[in-house]
């Protein structure tokens, strides 16, 4: 079974057993509108909660994506070099960023889960 879990910085976390898909949320990409550039880190690379991890350019920004837990890139999405508008169409699908391979799966208790962040998100207006 997977578990999808939000950061107040609007990046999403679908995990499946001490792997987990990062992206940034439907709100997110909303936010930013089109999106032109995709900087994803190198496989291998460690990643630590709450540091950034990926920038995100769109025509409006460029944005930061921070890690939502601390372990070692294992899997990057190449297809946003050429596609990064993927982001916009399939931000929770086919628009992920990198796949993390947990080294403290704890912190994933401090996230949101989906009627959580769907609430934080409507405090935002």
């Amino acid at each position: 079974m997977s578990t999808v879990k939000f950061t107040e910085e609007h990046e999403w976390i679908k995990v499946e057993g001490d792997t987990g898909t990062v992206g940034i949320t439907p709100y997110a990409q909303e936010q930013l509108g089109d999106v032109v550039y995709v900087e994803l880190p190198a496989v291998g690379k460690q990643v630590e909660k709450g540091k950034e991890m990926a920038v995100v350019e769109s025509v409006k920004a460029a944005s930061e994506v921070y890690a939502p837990v601390s372990g070692s890139v294992v899997a990057v999405n190449d297809k946003l070099a050429g596609e990064p508008a993927t982001v916009n169409a399939e931000p929770m699908a086919g628009g992920w960023f990198v796949k993390i391979k947990l080294s403290k799966p704890d912190e994933l208790n401090g996230l949101m889960d989906q009627a959580a962040y769907d609430k934080y998100v409507k405090g935002l207006h």
